[in-house]
């Protein structure tokens, strides 16, 4: 055998990114298999050989039921999710006990793979978790404190998901995240360093690039905003800013789903020239980020936003908070702006700047198209989980 071969096998809710390393582990004859909790209709879309890839899909698809329903329920979608990953655990430790030969390592996203971790510790493998955000429990009181300040009465998450995924850090022989404020995050949660390795993401950016003219400033000034639209990106604080925004012809546009959450206090901010698209195609959303003059990212937790990268592609700035990522990806006052969380007055400060400021934006929309033919694909981010991988098992 190869000596520098390894033998990978990944356990992932779905897809999220991990179906971009499985591509980039299968390209270099490491991926022995990918375990899911959705169905191969949906993952052959993702290139993968069907022997790679194994799923266990009941669960979590009667869980995004009952979640688009009518009838949604929060106490029965956290049992649903729990008992999903309980279940899924015990089916990939059966799994990989059978497994010939048996790994030389197991990547987990976090919840998954308590038990299927530490069992092929104890065969002498490597157990690595693979958290997207910020620290589990940073994350349950940063969110849970921006609840309280809206007044809503929501939880964050089931207490029994944020005690299993404390178990898992504690588990784990290394903890992957893709930003330095996730890795801030374990640190202020008493992680050591030393075990927290950052791997950012890739940005494909072969569908993104300007197609659409931007107006000129001084005719219209276009803001737009992507992702979920929902209280945790902080949407909150953005319509606060564009409200008092001066510009005579103003538009700003948010893609993405609505949070119930959030819809239930729209009512408190002037929606004049807001416009709430929904989801979109990634088509239409690079022609709106191509006719935008800035993407607004004000998020009060997450791992890693990538419409930050796909909007720079297009020529359009960034203003993202401290809690994206942003300063991963784009050096504040060259490509865009880092701001606080929860500061609607530096963020309309930055808008107001791009309107009042002759050159200001053309700068920033050259220096952004610039940055984004440095950042690295998804082979980048393979090569970096290829270099942590070979150190682990010693390969």
């Amino acid at each position: 055998m190869n000596p520098t071969r390894m033998r990978i096998v990944q356990t992932v809710f779905g897809v999220f990114h991990h179906f971009e390393l499985a591509r980039e582990l299968e390209h270099r004859s490491h991926l022995q298999t990918i375990y899911s909790t959705w169905p191969w209709t949906r993952l052959k879309r993702e290139g993968l050989p069907r022997h790679r890839v194994r799923t266990f899909p009941s669960i979590h698809m009667a869980e995004m039921a009952l979640n688009r329903s009518p009838l949604r329920n929060d106490w029965l979608s956290d049992e649903l999710g729990y008992l999903n990953a309980l279940a899924f655990d015990e089916w990939t430790s059966r799994q990989l006990a059978k497994a010939e030969p048996q790994p030389d390592a197991l990547i987990g996203i976090s919840g998954s793979s308590l038990k299927t971790g530490r069992e092929l510790q104890r065969r002498g493998g490597i157990f690595v978790c693979d958290r997207g955000s910020s620290h589990q429990r940073f994350q349950q009181n940063i969110l849970g404190e921006e609840y309280r300040r809206w007044g809503l009465a929501k939880r964050v998450s089931d207490p029994r998901d944020t005690a299993r995924e404390e178990e898992l850090y504690a588990m784990a022989d290394a903890i992957t995240v893709p930003s330095s404020f996730s890795a801030r995050s374990f640190a202020e949660m008493g992680v050591p360093s030393s075990k927290v390795h950052l791997i950012p993401y890739g940005v494909m950016l072969d569908r993104f690039h300007r197609t659409t003219p931007q107006p000129e400033i001084s005719e219209r000034f276009e803001v737009v905003f992507a992702g979920q639209v929902s209280i945790r990106k902080g949407v909150p604080y953005l319509l606060e800013a564009f409200a008092r925004l001066e510009h005579p012809n103003k538009r700003l546009r948010l893609m993405g789903p609505l949070e119930p959450e959030l819809k239930s206090i729209l009512h408190r901010f002037p929606a004049a020239s807001v416009e709430f698209v929904g989801p979109v195609s990634q088509e239409v959303l690079a022609s709106v980020m191509g006719s935008s003059h800035v993407l607004v990212l004000p998020s009060i937790e997450d791992g890693f936003g990538l419409v930050m990268g796909q909007a720079m592609a297009c020529g359009c700035p960034v203003i993202a908070s401290t809690n994206t990522g942003g300063s991963d990806l784009l050096t504040h006052e060259t490509e865009g702006y880092i701001v606080p969380i929860r500061d609607a007055d530096a963020i309309r400060t930055r808008l107001q700047a791009l309107i009042d400021t002759p050159g200001l934006h053309q700068s920033l929309s050259t220096a952004a198209l610039a940055r984004v033919q440095q950042l690295g694909g998804w082979t980048h981010y393979g090569d970096g989980w290829e270099t942590l991988l070979h150190r682990l098992t010693g390969r």
